[in-house]
């Protein structure tokens, strides 16, 4: 049985310009993740990991390494079937579109009739009617159905690393392009570069 999501020597580069190759950014991961589950990733604005995303999706092409779920190289699958394998939810959970260079007829079926890997972007909690506990709910059902879910936060309120805590059973925290497994929450809060980004929102969870 192959890993639910296996990421590979994976970097993405971007450039001054089409003529100047003066590197900007470069992201870089590699992880595997055997199992379903559901992982929390946080990390500051611009480290990438929207870009990781794109990436685990196919609406981003690699600059090198490949993109592996359940066993299926997401970049040769066709486009109108990768979300069968990785969907992302942006924030109001607007569905990213997929590019390819190459035609579909060329490319891979996906293999599966339903999502396998299912990332949240920054969801959205609203604090009134329940709204949390419903969508937790969600996350632990796609869980149960055998899926892997991402849930990328950016804390800015102290429920928000309470929400972490309750339902991640691991972490990914990304800085600078660097993509770092964490494998529980007590290790993502002593992690140095994490308690620098969480700050007094730390210190007022531990008071």
């Amino acid at each position: 049985m192959p890993p639910m999501l296996q990421v590979s020597n994976l970097s993405k580069v971007y450039h001054r310009g089409r003529f100047d190759r003066t590197e900007t950014f470069r992201l870089s991961a590699d992880f595997t993740i055997d199992e379903p589950g559901i992982v929390g990733m946080m990390g500051p604005n611009g480290s990438g990991k929207t870009t990781l995303f794109e990436l685990i999706t196919g609406s981003n092409a690699p600059s090198d390494g490949c993109v592996l779920v359940q066993g299926r190289d997401i970049h040769r699958v066709r486009t109108d079937e990768r979300d069968r394998l990785a969907i992302h939810y942006h924030q109001s959970y607007q569905v990213r579109h997929f590019r390819s260079l190459y035609p579909n007829a060329l490319m891979e079926r996906a293999g599966s009739d339903y999502p396998v890997v299912h990332l949240f972007d920054e969801p959205q909690f609203n604090t009134q009617d329940g709204y949390i506990g419903f969508m937790l709910d969600f996350f632990r059902r796609l869980r149960g159905e055998g899926r892997l879910v991402f849930l990328c936060v950016h804390p800015n309120e102290r429920f928000h690393l309470e929400i972490l805590q309750e339902i991640c059973e691991r972490f990914i925290f990304v800085q600078k392009g660097t993509v770092m497994p964490i494998p529980d929450y007590d290790s993502l809060v002593s992690h140095d570069a994490c308690r620098a980004y969480l700050g007094d929102l730390l210190s007022e969870r531990t008071a």
